[in-house]
């Protein structure tokens, strides 16, 4: 922002005292003062506003003023010489009869019409020598009343017109479309609604995001809301620049604060980075996070703005921990002005952080050698959670965590027993400790929170607590009277034998303690030995018979996305108009502001290498294609190389690279299938035959998944005569090949046809140097070999949500998903569609079954998946009961009309923006399944994390129907009556209303299949 506006105080025109006002625009910080007051672009009360403004503008470093251009004087010469630009109010004059014979007095103002196209060329050089004026008279910035009514061309003319150092902003325009084009036109910045924010709803964040890169951005305050130091605060961190009234100063700590919002504006400069609300709504915290880059995730720092809502202190919680939602690196907190961060936040104080993003948990080998049985000791600690069965496996977690670890830690008879969770990064050789609860039967419980990505480690702890154990059966036999001298000698010896294992200053407290045991009479050595004090000394010098801990558990911290991304696939050789014509990455470029527009954060291609030519497949899978058919992208490899190439028509690496990048520009990465599988042109069939199996007759079977035939393409050997370890390591290779090109996720094909054996040993490879590599497996096949792949290291797995259609199946699938051993380790990615399944559900559901499966996707899983053409509604099958699409595109090229009438684009824009919005939407973990009582409604919630509020979603199952039932709101979940009430959002309509009472009736058609509420109790709402 070029102008003094970023620091700007406003009091009204004709209040303003000349001899006062320089001073307090000093002592606040402030730039520019704004003269509050809508002045005429002409006419006496212009012309009265000109005189006076002078003397103002004298003492100040720059003056604004808010301007009607669309004003005249009703008898201006323009009026009469341009009647059809202007809209005249007539009057007959005050209490004067009217003549029905006489034309009516025209009396008050003529109003130009801003948005004709020849106003510009019109009236444009009056409004530019009106102008002109004030700026001779000290004005350096105009607030243009009514901007949204401007035509662009006329804005265009008076920037052209005016100095670079005088500056066009304009009020909140409400149309974001509108304020995005006036950026465009010229407008120096716009005043957002940021001065109306209540500092908890998502609206800001969405506005700003709307409109950043397109125009500057400044926060207004109201004068009547009275001076807010959180709202001022945190603006910094929001918009470019702001307005607060000069009447704030006088208010008790008024100056201090706007000084210091100020300050923070020229602390942390211009931000046009990503702004993002990492709380959810109704929660005790606000969280603003906004990143130098238009990614978050991509950011090396961001800033954090944290209010604290409640009316008590709160412990700050870790920056990974707060930052999570929002997907910006993970690190520590720091104070802008290289001060001591605070352990606790007061009451409704605000915070604003930087957090430079802390470096990856690298150099670690996931795995490694077992550790030898052993005698267990006298404790026993086991059945720790969360853990991970059937061998060395990691529990998946994503940074910023809370991590929640019980064990049952027992031993024999009724010694006192204590226990301790040890967890560290795999890279750090201290524990870091902390003391467990304990619960009933045995149980212990603590927690921990993974603040960097990649492996960490913990375990359980335990030990007899023979001090603890005396003083509680000490205490018992003092409160029955029943105490003998040898019970408080055993208390005394227990000291004494602490006391001769200590050293330093904690062997000399615990001397002084005995000296006071031994010269005293029984009732002070009682108060003595059961003192806190004492027990915190004892406590210190424990030896901790009997220590015995877990098993180490091994836990992987992985980056957000690979629990929460919502995917896009297509294939790059589509992305064109013309069938004639292959599509390229330059083309793909051109598309992904449609893609990043409908909400999507990962874009996936199918393989992008050279294709073979023998046995290419032709349209529709068959063996006879025509000389220009393109083939399957799964059939690698030809003379223009393997794996480690890119088909020619596409592009070349320097176009892929660019296309990483403009796709990072867009806050989308790109992911790219890892297919091992070779064409027979394959280069690696000639140069390594030691790595494929041969027939005796010299062939080589194609491969097969009944009753699917490939015979385009041949598999690789595992276990081949030069496989092991040249195969596994080139395969390796073309991965990291791909890393150092910006790639970090890869779609694994068929990964459960290939030894688990391989996945383990290269995924840790690959996450040992790249810990933000992530894995998704595409394995229809039996849920032992699913689950184990993800055992193996799998981040990502896909699932049967694609044939779970049915109310009992998608309530029991997503049961046994989040309450069973898989909720550690198992992470569901739910695509609604693929190139290889057609859903039979979607062939003869039309528009609503669409609707139907999208939402049930979006909202049941944070990963979420679509094929492109879902969108579309495309569902044609080959043949009736197949599950292939009709011209399936894998083996054509396919260009498609995006805006087809009936498309879905505008539900599944709506289902993204909720989940970026609610991280309650961003796991299936939380998924809770509620009383509907109709067999096609399925109704469940994802309560937002502390139990603030939660998202309600009612899907009908039935596209051709309407359906209705009773359904049953979760009130208990909130401690309420059946008889109390609840506030309700309606998160797709904007609505808002209250349900009373526990049971409520609905019917819900297949013009909208679909609710999706936020709930709360009202005083949270």
């Amino acid at each position: 922002m070029v102008f003094p506006a970023r620091r700007t105080l406003s009091a009204p025109l004709y209040q303003v005292d000349p001899d006062r006002i320089g001073t307090t625009l000093s002592e606040t910080g402030a730039g520019m003062l704004l003269l509050t007051g809508v002045i005429p672009l002409l006419g006496e009360e212009s012309d009265s506003a000109l005189q006076h403004i002078p003397d103002i503008a004298a003492q100040v470093p720059a003056l604004a003023i808010e301007i009607d251009l669309a004003r005249f004087p009703i008898d201006h010469p323009l009026v009469d010489a341009h009647p059809d630009l202007f809209t005249l109010r007539r009057s007959g004059g005050a209490r004067a009869v009217v003549d029905p014979r006489r034309p009516m007095a025209a009396t008050g103002q003529a109003m130009a019409r801003l948005r004709a196209s020849e106003t510009a060329d019109r009236l444009g050089d009056a409004m530019i020598d009106r102008l002109g004026e004030f700026v001779a008279a000290g004005v350096r910035c105009f607030r243009l009343i009514g901007a949204e009514r401007i035509a662009d061309p006329l804005l265009q003319c008076l920037r052209a017109a005016l100095d670079s150092d005088v500056a066009l902003i304009a009020g909140a325009v409400g149309d974001r479309a509108r304020a995005a084009a006036l950026g465009a036109a010229g407008l120096d910045a716009l005043i957002a609604s940021y001065g109306w924010w209540d500092m908890d709803s998502r609206w800001m964040v969405e506005e700003v995001e709307a409109l950043r890169g397109h125009v500057p951005l400044i926060a207004e305050f109201a004068p009547e809301r009275g001076l807010s130091t959180a709202a001022l605060a945190l603006a910094p961190l929001a918009t470019d620049g702001f307005i607060v009234p000069a009447g704030w100063a006088r208010q008790e700590g008024g100056v201090d604060a706007i000084r210091s919002a100020f300050g923070t504006l020229d602390t942390i400069g211009t931000i046009s980075g990503e702004l993002r609300q990492a709380s959810a709504p109704g929660g005790p915290l606000l969280v603003l996070v906004r990143s130098e880059t238009s990614d978050a995730r991509q950011a090396a720092s961001v800033l954090v703005g944290i209010a604290n809502h409640t009316d008590s202190d709160m412990v700050l919680p870790s920056a990974a921990a707060l930052l999570q939602a929002s997907g910006a690196p993970s690190g520590h907190f720091q104070t802008l002005d290289g001060g001591v961060v605070p352990d606790v936040l007061g009451a409704g104080e605000t915070l604003l952080l930087r957090v430079a993003a802390a470096g990856p948990v690298t150099g670690v080998r996931s795995g490694g050698d077992a550790r030898r049985a052993r005698e267990w000791p006298r404790l026993v600690v086991d059945e720790l959670s969360p853990s991970v069965t059937g061998g060395d496996f990691a529990v998946k977690r994503v940074v910023g965590d809370t991590v929640q670890v019980e064990a049952d830690v027992y031993a024999d008879g009724h010694e006192q027993l204590a226990a301790e969770l040890h967890w560290r990064a795999a890279d750090e050789a201290e524990w870091r400790k902390r003391r467990m609860t304990a619960l009933d039967n045995d149980r212990w419980r603590a927690s921990f929170v993974p603040e960097r990505l990649g492996a960490h480690e913990f375990r359980v702890a335990g030990w007899l607590d023979r001090f603890h154990g005396f003083t509680r059966d000490f205490r018992k036999k003092l409160n029955a009277d029943v105490a003998q001298p040898v019970d408080y000698r055993e208390g005394v010896e227990l000291v004494r034998e602490a006391q001769a294992r200590a050293e330093g200053e904690l062997a000399r407290s615990l001397s002084a303690l005995l000296a006071k045991l031994d010269g005293a009479e029984q009732q002070a050595q009682a108060a003595l030995l059961l003192d806190p004090e004492t027990a915190a000394l004892m406590d210190r010098a424990d030896d901790r018979p009997h220590l015995h801990s877990s098993p180490i558990q091994r836990l992987d911290a992985e980056r957000l996305a690979a629990r929460f991304s919502s995917w896009y696939e297509l294939f790059p050789r589509s992305i064109t108009d013309d069938k004639a014509r292959h599509g390229t990455f330059a083309d793909v470029i051109e598309r992904l502001p449609a893609i990043r527009d409908m909400g999507f954060d990962t874009l996936y291609f199918p393989p992008i290498h050279p294709i073979g030519k023998t046995n290419r497949k032709g349209p529709n899978n068959t063996l006879t294609p025509g000389p220009n058919d393109p083939g399957s992208p799964y059939a690698i490899g030809s003379e223009a190389g393997g794996h480690d190439a890119i088909h020619p028509e596409l592009g070349s690496f320097d176009d892929f690279d660019r296309l990483v990048a403009a796709a990072h520009d867009h806050g989308l990465e790109i992911a790219l299938d890892f297919a091992i599988q070779c064409a027979p042109d394959h280069p690696w069939l000639k140069e390594h035959p030691g790595w494929f199996a041969w027939r005796p007759d010299g062939s080589m079977k194609y491969a097969e998944n009944p009753p699917k035939k490939y015979q385009d393409i041949v598999n690789v050997d595992f276990y081949g005569p030069d496989a092991v370890p040249d195969l596994w390591i080139a395969l390796r290779d073309v991965v990291l090949l791909w890393v150092d090109h910006g790639v970090k996720t890869f779609r694994v094909d068929n990964p459960h046809t290939k030894p688990l054996p391989f996945w383990e040993w290269m995924i840790a490879e690959v996450r040992a140097a790249h810990p933000d590599v992530i894995f998704l497996a595409e394995a229809f096949t039996r849920p032992t070999m699913m689950y184990r792949l993800a055992k193996v290291g799998f981040s990502q797995s896909y699932t049967y949500f694609t044939w779970r259609d049915t109310k009992h199946d998608l309530t029991e699938y997503i049961t046994e998903l989040t309450t069973t051993a898989p909720r550690e380790f198992y992470r569901p990615h739910f695509f609604v569609n693929t190139p290889d399944i057609n859903p039979t559900f979607l062939q003869h559901s039309g528009r609503a079954g669409f609707r139907i499966r999208a939402v049930l996707a979006a909202t049941l899983s944070g990963l979420f998946g679509v094929y492109s053409g879902f969108e579309l509604c495309e569902s044609a099958p080959l043949a009736p009961g197949k599950e292939e699409y009709l011209d399936s595109e894998k083996y054509e090229i396919l260009p498609r009309d995006y805006q087809a009438p009936g498309n879905i684009i505008a539900d599944i824009t709506l289902l993204n923006r909720l989940r970026r919005a609610y991280p309650a939407l961003q796991t299936h973990l939380n998924t809770r399944f509620y009383a509907a009582y109709n067999d096609n409604i399925l109704w469940y919630a994802k309560p937002a994390e502390g139990g603030a509020s939660m998202i309600m979603v009612m899907v009908n199952l039935d596209p051709h129907h309407a359906q209705e039932c009773d359904f049953e709101i979760p009130l208990w979940e909130f401690g309420l009556a059946d008889h109390d009430a609840v506030a309700v959002e309606d998160l797709a309509a904007g609505h808002r209303f209250n349900w009373h009472g526990k049971t409520q009736h609905i019917t819900i058609a297949p013009d909208e299949p679909y609710r999706i509420w936020r709930i709360a109790p009202e005083e949270r709402a």
